[in-house]
């Protein structure tokens, strides 16, 4: 078996309705730019609250992806 490197980076996604619509657009995003996306980890949630409600939910993702010419 080959070896392989990995970078990891940590995105912040957002959402008006889930941690898991937030956590979702971050791997969206994510995706757009990078190839070989692996794994990838909620390490944070929270929420954002205005007047008393929450707005926003926020969650802090460590997406890992194959380290292009690490082979």
């Amino acid at each position: 078996m080959a070896e392989s490197v990995y970078k990891v980076i940590e995105l912040v996604g957002t959402s008006t309705e889930s941690w898991e619509k937030a956590a979702a657009a971050a791997v969206a995003r994510a995706n757009e730019s990078l190839r070989d996306l692996r794994i990838a980890e909620v390490s944070e949630m929270d929420m954002v609250i205005e007047n008393g409600a929450v707005t926003a939910y926020r969650a802090k993702v460590k997406v890992s992806f194959k380290y292009a010419g690490a082979e």
